[in-house]
């Protein structure tokens, strides 16, 4: 797999009939590894080494239905009571991040109304947050640790 714009974890990595399964810890069970999952995997591991995020409070792949359409988020990410507050969306390294890319952001946080989005190719990232009073979005220059968007989303 590319490598990625983020520091290098072991991931738990099997083949099975010419086919790559990566382990997820949050899902505990292994899912075929395409380069999206490459980077939602290695995004997650970020989020909780890195950032302190804790892995009891991410959810990968969550359901959403949108318009009478089945959707997946691919990270979420919820307080301490269980509200969410963190939405990412995670692309292939070879896909570019544009207008389309921030579009499906928006359209996905119809269903859950987070203040923090991040989207990511695993080379580039981009964190945001969300003011619904005024309809604006203030882009971030890095990525906050949970502590501060916890305690950002309880005033």
């Amino acid at each position: 797999m590319k490598p990625l714009n983020l520091p290098t974890y072991s991931l738990k990595i099997k083949s099975e009939r010419d086919l790559e399964y990566v382990y997820d810890q949050f899902r505990k069970k292994y899912v075929r590894l395409t380069p999206e999952e490459w980077v939602r995997q290695n995004f997650a591991h970020y989020l909780v080494n890195e950032k302190l995020f804790p892995a009891s409070r991410m959810m990968l792949e969550k359901f959403l239905r949108i318009n009478k359409m089945s959707k997946r988020c691919d990270i979420l990410v919820c307080d301490d009571a269980g509200k969410p507050v963190l939405m990412i969306e995670c692309k292939s390294p070879e896909i570019k991040i544009g207008q389309n890319t921030f579009e499906q952001v928006s359209v996905y946080n119809i269903a859950f109304h987070v203040e923090y989005l991040i989207i990511t190719n695993g080379l580039q990232h981009y964190c945001c947050v969300v003011n619904f009073e005024n309809r604006s979005v203030n882009f971030l220059n890095e990525i906050p640790d949970y502590d501060k968007i916890r305690h950002s989303n309880t005033h």
